[in-house]
């Protein structure tokens, strides 16, 4: 299985992006999807996570609610994080995490590359 990120980029202040997240390979179904980033210097961090079932939850802090959604569309084995009004302590590199069933019906916690979001003006 592979996990493909995009939509990453340069923006200003108050700006936004729609991240994606493709994943590839022999999946049976794809349980829950997950964003998290890493700022410079920091520890990695979940940002918001969805089931198969729709249920979506964020980070703790308020650093993201209300400003981030993230959404999947199962057909495509895909997760999007709709970030808005984008502070420069949003800037990091965004992974996406996919808790996967293969085909053969194995479990597989699965990572993207990574995508570089800046805010900046």
């Amino acid at each position: 299985v592979q996990l493909q990120a995009s939509g990453g980029g340069l923006v200003q202040p108050g700006g936004s992006l729609r991240l994606s997240c493709a994943a590839s390979g022999s999946i049976f179904k794809i349980n829950i999807m997950r964003w998290y980033r890493q700022a410079p210097g920091k520890q990695r961090e979940l940002v918001a996570g969805i089931t198969n079932s729709d249920n979506r939850y964020y980070a703790d802090s308020d650093s993201v609610k209300g400003r981030f959604t993230i959404s999947r569309d199962n057909a495509k084995n895909t997760v999007y994080l709709q970030m808005n009004s984008l502070k420069p302590e949003d800037t990091a590199v965004y992974y996406c995490n996919m808790l996967v069933t293969l085909s053969n019906a194995a479990d597989l916690d699965a990572w993207g590359q990574g995508t570089l979001v800046t805010v900046s003006s």
